[in-house]
């Protein structure tokens, strides 16, 4: 009996012990249920993430094509204007070649026919001479005399013909020659009216933005161009527009928009914004290389100058990567100063 008390005592001790190990299994399960549950829904998360941010990059791809697509259709319309200035020009020149042609057979002919009155000259002399020794001239001499005379005034006559063709087509060559050189310097001074005319108000357009910007910190003029550091605009390694830059982004397209109605029509403008980075390589989800963010940088800032107003066709964006510093070497000042959007006020 002692023995079947103690058994009893024994398997009653177990069972607690075995509840509690099962009852641990069953919240270790659940924990790894829960676990996996939360890892499903966040790897969902990022991927819907993903697929969004593959899409607002194929809209910016698409926005960067339109606008190579605009700089190509601009640069075809020039070349083909210069294509039609130089066939002027060409043609222009092979008729002043062929007029020079002319003007050399006309002095080569002119050439033979005083040799040949020069010939009729010496033979009429000769004859004269002859007859002139003799007491009375025959019938005949003084008829061979009168022919040689008509020929000689008919010959005479032909030569003053052939000068007065001979002036005309050296006159003619003279002006064709002139008209040339005219040509050229009214093409010459009308690129250099334009220019100087945009010159004037790219001067205006500095300086008020200097007068707007220019007393902010990483902001500068460097040559013809005007230069925004990219932490102005932007987080490092991003292409989103800081809150804080949009005053300064907002005084720009103002200034754009009054200097717009006064540029004359016929001086065709633009805005050309260039994103450069640091030699720093990039390779993020969103950009592949320091060529996309650049490009994105530019893009981007050309958005906003068009959401305020500012025409389409008169802004262009660039990328331009590492490969423009203007301040060379690997130190840290150097890279800041590197990574940078410039603005340009140019001709198309």
């Amino acid at each position: 009996m002692a023995s079947l008390s103690r058994r009893a005592r024994h398997r009653a001790d177990i069972w607690p012990g075995f509840v509690d190990a099962l009852a641990s299994l069953l919240m270790i399960i659940i924990f790894l249920l829960l676990v996996f549950v939360l890892a499903q829904f966040f790897l969902g998360e990022a991927l819907s993430g993903r697929e969004t941010a593959l899409k607002k990059l194929d809209r910016e791809m698409a926005e960067l094509a339109d606008l190579l697509a605009l700089e190509k259709s601009t640069s075809q319309k020039l070349r083909s204007d210069v294509g039609r200035l130089s066939g002027e020009l060409q043609t222009s020149i092979i008729t002043n070649d062929r007029l020079q042609g002319d003007v050399v057979k006309l002095e080569a002919l002119k050439a033979q026919l005083e040799a040949d009155i020069g010939k009729l000259a010496s033979q009429i002399e000769e004859k004269a001479s002859a007859l002139l020794s003799e007491q009375e001239l025959s019938e005949s001499a003084r008829a061979e005399v009168a022919l040689l005379n008509r020929q000689m005034a008919e010959l005479k006559d032909q030569i003053a013909t052939l000068n007065d063709a001979l002036d005309a087509a050296e006159k003619k060559a003279t002006d064709q020659g002139a008209q040339i050189v005219s040509m050229g310097k009214r093409l010459n001074a009308a690129l250099a009216s334009k220019v100087m005319e945009l010159s004037t108000y790219r001067s205006e357009f500095f300086g008020r933005l200097v007068q707007i910007l220019g007393a902010q910190p990483g902001v500068e003029v460097v040559g013809d161009r005007f230069v925004f550091q990219s932490e102005v605009l932007f987080a490092s390694g991003s292409a989103e527009i800081n809150v804080d830059a949009f005053t300064q982004l907002s005084g720009l397209a103002q200034t754009l928009k009054e200097l717009e109605g006064q540029i004359p029509a016929d001086i065709d403008w633009v805005l050309r914004v260039d994103g450069h980075t640091d030699r720093v390589p990039i390779q993020t989800p969103k950009f592949a290389s320091n060529w996309e963010l650049s490009s994105a940088r530019a893009i981007s800032v050309v958005k906003y100058l068009i959401g305020q107003g500012v025409p389409a066709n008169r802004l262009a964006a660039a990328g331009f990567g590492e490969h423009q510093p203007i301040t060379p070497g690997k130190t840290q000042a150097a890279l800041d100063r590197n990574r940078r959007i410039e603005l340009k006020l140019t001709e198309r």
